[in-house]
């Protein structure tokens, strides 16, 4: 009795003390911008050399343009000011997906995505799901949906080794993200979440009609005064 009651103890602490430094690599992001991700450490990891360097500039929110916050939500996350980390209906619309293609989509907020590039590394296994769950659930009640939002658009991956909506502004345009049009703004945006396989800056026909799908959704959406609910 004595060595399960001790084996119960250890086990609460080693519990107690995970989530203590879980919240502990969480918590100060809320005021302090972080300096790199673990997708980006990982990309460095897989691709370092002497050509090869990670693109990144930091953009607080005042410098964000609202149009360019505005197409990331409408390109990955409608329900993003309304959610708690979690969209119920479309995780339920992928499992329905799922039973008719046979594969899982679509489903992740950017919530999740931010938990998952900030912490986790790449790859796919039910523990990393479970670890995105938890993380996920940290940044939510840790942070407000602006600062998840604007901590998104800086660690989002927009090409290879391109981090971030400023970098993804210079690479694809020339140009400071201050300066994006609303229309560059919907083709960064709507290359989202496969970045890789398209470029913004020399669009195809799907990007095209994916872009101005966005524009038509910001339209329906009332434009960029719709994220004020963010606050």
């Amino acid at each position: 009795m004595a060595g399960k009651t001790r084996i119960a103890r250890l086990l609460w602490r080693t519990l107690l003390l995970l989530l203590v430094l879980s919240v502990a690599v969480v918590l100060p992001f809320r005021w302090f911008d972080p300096p790199i991700s673990m997708v980006m450490i990982d990309r460095n990891w897989q691709r370092g050399g002497a050509d090869f360097k990670i693109k990144k500039q930091w953009l607080n929110w005042n410098g964000i343009p609202r149009y360019a916050a505005l197409a990331a939500v409408v390109s990955e996350d409608q329900n993003f000011p309304n959610h708690y980390g979690f969209d119920i209906k479309a995780i339920k619309k992928a499992f329905a997906e799922r039973e008719r293609r046979g594969s899982l989509r679509g489903a992740s907020t950017i919530s999740q995505q931010v938990a998952r590039n900030m912490y986790l590394w790449t790859g796919r296994s039910w523990f990393r799901k479970g670890l995105e769950v938890w993380f996920t659930a940290l940044v939510e009640l840790c942070w407000p949906k602006q600062r998840i939002l604007e901590i998104y658009l800086n660690i989002a991956e927009w090409g290879d080794g391109v981090f971030g909506l400023e970098a993804a502004s210079r690479y694809y345009f020339g140009i400071p993200a201050a300066q994006l049009s609303p229309w560059q703004s919907a083709l960064l945006a709507s290359s989202l979440p496969s970045p890789i396989n398209y470029n913004p800056a020399s669009p195809g026909q799907y990007l095209i009609e994916r872009a101005n799908w966005n524009l038509r959704q910001q339209r329906m959406l009332g434009g960029h005064a719709w994220l004020a609910a963010l606050k």
